[in-house]
């Protein structure tokens, strides 16, 4: 009996003893997370930016990736011109401008091109504005990345593309070519001027 009472009081100081020892780590303030968790923490990886090595020049030059790769696809080919290009603590922004007049007969039908472009491009298009004088389409890349056009004053097509946050670098204008008047220095730009046999019909 002796020995028994014995062994229970050996278990309780051992038990003791172990549960002491984990709360002395969790007050001191120790990391007992396992490695996975860790690498899911901080705000940047909640919207998978951490994981992403790119500066802002990279990308940038992303953006301007996309920018040239659906206004190739616009059929009849469209006029356009560099809109101005803005710089957050952690994001860019890249602008298009059109300087082709798109009609009132002829807008849905551009936006349905570039809609066509980005779905075979595997983006998610997030929104859209079906208002029939300025609609818009709004879309998103599966790293992050922002891209939209829409349909403005007298039948003029802008569109942007926007990064996610990446690290901070400088940023240099943009390498693509317009293929047309470039506008350096001119802010705002003009309002669309060049005709197109096809956008825009029934354009007064």
């Amino acid at each position: 009996m002796r020995r028994r009472f014995q062994i229970v009081a050996v278990a309780l100081a051992v038990g003791f003893t172990l549960s002491a020892c984990g709360s002395e780590k969790a007050q001191s303030g120790a990391d007992t997370s396992t490695p996975a968790a860790e690498s899911g923490t901080g705000s940047k990886d909640t919207n998978g930016t951490k994981g992403n090595n790119m500066d802002m020049q990279e990308a940038a030059d992303r953006a301007d990736g996309m920018l040239d790769a659906v206004l190739k696809k616009i059929d009849p080919e469209v006029q356009w011109a560099h809109g101005p290009t803005s710089k957050g603590s952690c994001d860019v922004t890249r602008r298009r401008t059109v300087m082709t007049i798109v009609s009132a007969d002829r807008r849905q039908g551009f936006l349905d091109q570039v809609e066509k472009f980005w779905r075979a491009s595997d983006y998610r298009i997030k929104a859209k504005n079906n208002d029939t004088e300025f609609p818009a389409v709004y879309a998103v890349t599966k790293d992050g990345f922002g891209i939209s056009v829409s349909i403005r004053a007298k039948g003029q097509a802008f569109f942007e593309a926007d990064t996610p946050c990446v690290k901070e670098s400088k940023v240099a204008d943009s390498v693509s070519k317009p293929n047309g008047p470039a506008y350096e220095g001119v802010y705002p730009l003009p309002s669309p001027n060049v005709r197109s046999e096809f956008w825009s019909g029934g354009a007064s």
